[in-house]
């Protein structure tokens, strides 16, 4: 190197050495947004824009105003500028208005180029906080869903009035409760017992027939909330949430929980949930959206009947009360507490795997709790002439006539309405609507049945296979039942609960209460009697879970009824030889929930198996199929065509759009591959949006239905 090149390229290092040198020093911050100050110290904020968008599943920057430092906390409500343009010196113009979180403040951002302001701070309540964060995003991956849609599920909207309101101070600890009815399990006082010392026990419960189980929930939150800890109920209905609701008022007394459910209207919900989030309480019982409530120093956490369809989530990327609360006891290291009074096949392999203990009580107190279970098959009985009036057989007609001397007797019907289902009197083909092929239906006092689809009156019907013009009733519905029941019975009152009216409770007088599955009123003193009726109607739905919560569904109609040593008596109309009968009729659900596991874990099936489910239009379905890197071991089952929509048809949830012809694949891979499956799948999606494909394609990871 010449002595006239050494001062250049001695001038080239040291260019060299401080451009290395402002690289490793921190970006600069910004100081001003078109000539307003920006915050001092935490000029960024790291900002959860409510997009549930999967292409847009990240956190965006924005510059904090000076004016808004104090208030733009992380956790708090804000309003963003999104999309738009980057216009002359750098600013960007245009976009639209959207709702977001603050989940950080930083000193600088990732990105380069100049940054949008917070348009506004909405509230300055904490409501997204950093452990409410994490869960989100936990479920959001597990079920390869969006963050934000996850939020919109966990925090409630906004209402000022009740932000406006001053925080109230907790209530000390109660003392712990006394065992009272866990006396009656083995190892029911000592879970309570270690729930009050602060540990985290975690057990699937079997409860027994009977009213006990609120009050069993009430001392097991209360145990915990004598630790100094908080406790969280999560039960498939209202009328379940104020049962265990007034159970926990009379052991802890008011002010130390509150109870979250839709009933309590917008504003008072929301006021609970504030008193929840601020740490004026302690304890939550509430509905399906309660699984995210954001109990401080959560002890305990209990799901109770997993296996009802209200838990899982309608709304994307529809989570599961049961995992969300599972994911919640593991990463809070809260105890956990899964009840029922029978046992889900989930709740089973829980037990085999050794994550939770069983928590059941022994046979003899099984046998004394218990009603009596009769079983009558289709030919078992002749009916005499006032069985054929009420279309049961004459065994079930003199357990009525018997037991309604005593007091109520309760009659579970699968099907709501009046005839649901018409066939051809002579050839047994299903009766269908001449102009959208919809299923006919009669009315309560109709003469003429009409379409259960499109409404259109069918006077004039005849059956395309035979030529028949007769219709008899294929499926009869509760409102149906209760008349010929009333008219079998005619100096006894009839009482219906349903979709149309649900009742909580009945008096303990002699009565005939026709309830729908899930619609079952409690009796005072309890029934004396219960009808199961139409067992085929329940048993014979395509779908792997049938029996399962078939069984489900008797036993919550029969643990209403007295136990048999005060008379109580059940009679199941279905074939004795099936296994769901069986086990209603020795009260086992456990043995029935084990022996589902050991045949699921033999073909494959979930729970031991996680799988998705894919559905959309054959090319889009293709297409991302293509797209998607699977987990190796993977198996691709499918695809089969789904059912095409009716137009006139009411929308249900899970339906393809009307008309269009979608079919579906289920991905199925081995255990430990679930997070690897979802993610792909998010992946994939993602990749598909962004290169704007039209058709639309459904995931849904570990469907409850895959029949």
């Amino acid at each position: 190197m010449s002595p006239a090149a050494e001062p250049h390229g001695g001038e080239q290092l040291a260019l060299i050495r401080e451009t290395v040198r402002k690289a490793k020093e921190p970006r600069a911050k910004p100081r001003t947004w078109r000539g307003a100050a920006l915050a001092e110290g935490l000029p960024v904020a790291r900002v959860l824009v409510d997009k549930g968008l999967l292409h847009l599943d990240q956190y965006f920057d924005y510059a904090v105003p000076a004016a808004m430092d104090a208030e733009a906390r992380p956790g708090v409500r804000v309003r963003v500028r999104f999309g738009g343009r980057v216009g002359k010196g750098g600013r960007r113009e245009g976009g639209e208005l959207h709702d977001g979180f603050i989940v950080d403040r930083l000193t600088e951002s990732d990105y380069r180029g100049p940054l949008a302001p917070l348009a506004q701070v909405l509230s300055p309540e904490e409501v997204l906080t950093p452990g409410l964060l994490k869960l989100c995003r936990a479920v959001a991956d597990r079920y390869a869903g969006a963050l934000a849609d996850i939020v919109q599920l966990a925090v409630p909207p906004r209402r000022a009035k009740a932000e406006a309101e001053p925080v109230r101070d907790p209530l000390p600890a109660p003392r712990p409760p006394e065992p009272g009815p866990w006396r009656r399990y083995p190892t029911g006082p000592a879970f309570l017992q270690a729930l009050a010392r602060g540990d985290t026990p975690r057990a699937v419960w079997t409860a027994l027939p009977g009213p006990h189980w609120p009050e069993e929930i009430a001392r097991a939150m209360a145990a915990a909330l004598a630790s100094g800890r908080g406790a969280l109920a999560v039960v498939p209905d209202g009328r379940a949430a104020a049962r265990v609701d007034e159970a926990l008022t009379a052991i802890v007394g008011e002010g130390r929980h509150v109870l979250l459910t839709a009933d309590a209207g917008p504003e008072e919900r929301y006021r609970r949930w504030l008193a929840v989030s601020r740490g004026s309480v302690r304890a939550v019982v509430g509905t399906r959206a309660a699984m995210f409530a954001p109990v401080a120093d959560l002890g305990l956490a209990v799901l109770w009947d997993d296996g009802d369809s209200s838990h899982s989530e309608q709304h994307a990327p529809q989570p599961h009360a049961r995992d969300v609360l599972l994911l919640r006891a593991a990463e809070e290291r809260a105890g956990f507490l899964l009840g029922g009074l029978t046992c889900t096949v989930e709740g089973a392999q829980l037990v085999d795997t050794q994550w939770a203990l069983p928590l059941t009580a022994p046979r003899e107190r099984v046998r004394a709790a218990a009603p009596m279970v009769r079983t009558i098959g289709e030919g078992d009985e002749a009916r005499d002439a006032a069985a054929r009036a009420a279309r049961l057989p004459s065994v079930a007609w003199q357990v009525t006539r018997d037991a309604l001397q005593r007091g109520p007797v309760l009659v579970q019907v699968p099907r709501r309405g009046y005839v649901p289902r018409l066939a051809c009197e002579r050839c047994r083909e299903p009766a269908r609507c001449a102009h959208c092929a919809g299923p006919l239906q009669l009315g309560d006092g109709e003469s003429a049945p009409h379409c259960g689809w499109c409404g259109r009156p069918e006077a004039g019907w005849h059956c395309k296979e035979c030529g028949g013009f007769r219709l008899r009733a294929q499926v009869v519905g509760a409102r149906r039942t209760a008349d010929e029941l009333g008219r079998a019975f005619p100096k006894v009152p009839v009482r219906t609960s349903g979709r149309d009216g649900v009742l909580a409770s009945v008096p303990g007088t002699p009565a005939l209460v026709i309830s729908t599955p899930g619609a079952e009123p409690v009796a005072e003193g309890g029934y004396a009697a219960a009808l199961l009726l139409d067992g085929w109607a329940l048993l014979n739905r395509p779908d792997l879970r049938a029996g399962e919560e078939t069984l489900r569904r008797w036993a919550a109609a029969a643990a209403l009824v007295r136990p048999a040593g005060e008379g109580g008596t059940v009679v199941v109309l279905a074939e004795p030889t099936l296994r769901p009968v069986q086990a209603l009729v020795r009260w086992d659900p456990v043995g029935h929930a084990v022996r589902e596991l050991a045949e699921r874990a033999e073909l494959g099936f979930p729970p031991v198996s996680r799988m998705a489910a894919v559905s959309g239009r054959p090319a889009a379905v293709a297409d991302l199929l293509a797209t998607v890197r699977l987990p190796e071991g993977t198996d691709v089952l499918g695809p089969v065509p789904l059912p095409i929509t009716d137009p006139a048809r009411p929308r249900r949830s899970g339906d393809t759009p009307p008309g269009e012809r979608w079919e579906r694949v289920l991905l199925r891979v081995p255990p430990g591959n679930g997070a690897a499956l979802a993610t792909a799948l998010k992946s994939a999606q993602t990749a598909r949006i962004a290169r704007k494909e039209p058709d639309p394609v459904r995931v849904r990871i570990d469907p409850p239905d895959i029949g």
